[in-house]
């Protein structure tokens, strides 16, 4: 049985806890919204005054490539510069079929939010052009590679695209209602995973979560270390387990090269329950959404760690000078 100062004691102890998450868990949502709120905004002009729209029109014949119409364009350079949400709303009113649907998400799920999320890739010791390119790049080899091996032909498809168009004070109204939700979002989550990664620390109870990834994590190339900043990014999202990610850096619980490895696994493959959700309404596949991603995010590190291996192994050691008496 529990007695009184036991209870105090623990009380006391997720109280700590809690103090010392709040200060970082406010400062990583605050570095979050200076990015969110100005790139949203932009966003919305950007495809209000039609410039996503212009820019498909000119990647339209590289999707042709990989079996898919050129409107499709449309929809991942709507994912690349918004969010899932609107890839869902611009392939509902596209209607395309589930096989060339799916692959198109699929691209949309690697390669979504380019603004915001290669920030936050940034900000835990990525490159930016490196994540930039990985992502486009990885989108485009994840379609071919699905174009060749889902069943049934890519089908001809209607190239027209109608979009409705509103004043610009309804689609203001709803950017406000939108980015209140994400700031609300941002805020509450940020918090609240910093104070969970606090209070299991303090127990003692992370290793109950990340004995158990031991030998997922040593498949997917990836340090132990690592092991709750996938758990946050892959249930969470990227944006919000970043946070985990930036305090273990300036705890030093986790190095540089450490974080880099897991954001070439991460930037690929993340947020795997929510975002897969969204399509099932639909009517696509959860694994052909899901296993796509993890596969080519296992393959990308494997390739990441040997390209370092070789780095090291073809670098020149600096000559030690021996000073002259």
């Amino acid at each position: 049985m529990i007695n009184s100062k036991t209870t105090y004691t623990i009380t006391q102890r997720i109280v700590n806890s809690i103090k010392e998450a709040l200060p970082k868990g406010i400062k990583t949502a605050y570095w979050l919204l200076k990015i969110t709120i100005p790139v949203s905004f932009a966003v919305v002009l950007l495809d209000y005054f039609g410039g996503i729209d212009f820019i498909a029109g000119y990647t339209a014949p590289v999707f042709k490539l990989i079996g898919l119409p050129g409107v499709a364009a449309i929809v991942l350079i709507t994912s690349i510069f918004t969010n899932i949400y609107s890839v869902i709303a611009v392939l509902t009113t596209l209607a395309l079929p589930t096989r060339e649907g799916t692959i198109i998400a699929v691209m949309c799920l690697i390669s979504h939010g380019f603004v915001i999320e290669t920030a936050v890739l940034r900000k835990t010791g990525s490159s930016v052009v490196r994540m930039l390119l990985l992502r486009l790049t990885a989108s485009f080899v994840a379609g071919w590679f699905m174009n060749l091996l889902m069943p049934g032909m890519a089908s001809v498809i209607s190239e027209e695209l109608v979009r409705e168009q509103l004043v610009f004070s309804d689609v203001f109204v709803n950017w406000l209602q939108i980015i209140t939700r994400t700031i609300l979002k941002i805020l509450i989550l940020v918090n609240l995973l910093l104070i969970v990664q606090k209070i299991l620390e303090e127990f003692g109870l992370m290793d109950l979560l990340v004995v158990p990834l031991k030998p997922i994590m040593k498949i997917f190339g990836l340090p132990q270390n690592t092991s709750f900043s996938w758990i946050a990014a892959n249930f969470l999202g990227l944006a919000y387990g970043s946070a985990i990610i930036i305090e273990q850096l300036e705890t030093g619980k986790m190095s540089k090269n450490d974080a880099d490895a897991l954001n070439h696994h991460i930037a690929l493959s993340h947020s795997q329950l929510e975002d897969p959700l969204l399509f099932l309404t639909l009517g696509f596949s959860m694994g052909w959404l899901i296993f796509p991603r993890l596969i080519i995010a296992i393959i990308v590190v494997w390739i990441r760690k040997g390209e370092l291996l070789i780095r090291a192994a073809f670098s020149t050691p600096k000559p030690i000078r021996v000073p002259v008496s």
